[in-house]
């Protein structure tokens, strides 16, 4: 009876191994990697925030004599004025209001100011009227250019453009002195003012209201600056 059961248990496990698949390679061999180029590292494109602008006016005859703005493509930069017989410059933080900053911009693309050679100065020379220079950088690539006039419509849209920042900030900064320091002088800045806006001689009227509703109700002003400044606010709301 023993033998019996010795002779099942063998034919079995011998049954077993015959059942088993017979591979005579590693198990543990790694299956092979195709050859495989590596993927070339894209080309990085100079953001927006990492472009620079400027505009600089130079005409030591002038009463502002030397204008230089500078500002980036969110329209936050500086403006520094020098007038004439005055030593020192003064230096003003900017702050281009979005509509005059999407004018700006759609110049400089209209121009395609970086990938241009273009010479903007006319064949005729004004140099009694002061000299302009425009400055373009974005990352490695910079470009400038100098004229004192042009033919060139974009261009002298560009020029007018910073004019007008110009004309608007300097006035801010001449009222903030006068409300300081010279109040007599309001009446005759606040005229002033309103030559410009019939003249389309302000970047962005708008972004003057808080300055003029602060005027309008200023004790420390003429009683003239103050009703001066409630109708160029009536204007400005009115668009005329």
């Amino acid at each position: 009876m023993g033998a019996a059961i010795c002779t099942c248990v063998s034919a079995s496990l011998v049954n077993a191994q015959q059942s088993l698949p017979q591979n005579n390679s590693k198990t543990n061999a790694r299956p092979e990697q195709p050859n495989r180029t590596p993927a070339p590292i894209p080309e990085t494109k100079p953001r927006a925030e990492d472009t620079t602008y400027s505009y600089e006016f130079n005409q030591p005859e002038f009463y502002v004599r030397h204008v230089l703005i500078t500002h980036g493509a969110d329209g936050h930069g500086h403006l520094t004025f020098e007038r004439l017989n005055e030593g020192e410059s003064v230096e003003e933080t900017l702050e281009l209001s979005p509509a005059a900053l999407t004018r700006i911009l759609g110049l400089y693309q209209s121009l395609r100011f970086l990938d241009s050679d273009t010479n903007y100065q006319a064949d005729k020379q004004f140099p009694h009227l002061g000299t302009v220079r425009i400055k373009m950088e974005q990352g490695a690539r910079k470009r400038a250019v100098e004229f004192n006039w042009t033919n060139n419509k974009d261009a002298e849209s560009l020029v007018n453009e910073y004019r007008r920042i110009t004309e608007q900030a300097i006035f801010v900064f001449d009222m903030s002195v006068a409300r300081q320091n010279q109040p007599l002088n309001a009446p005759k800045l606040l005229q002033g003012l309103e030559t410009l806006l019939k003249r389309d001689g302000v970047s962005d009227p708008r972004q003057l209201v808080p300055l003029l509703t602060e005027i309008s109700t200023d004790e420390h002003l003429p009683l003239i600056a103050r009703n001066q400044a409630i109708r160029i606010l009536k204007k400005i709301e009115t668009g005329k």
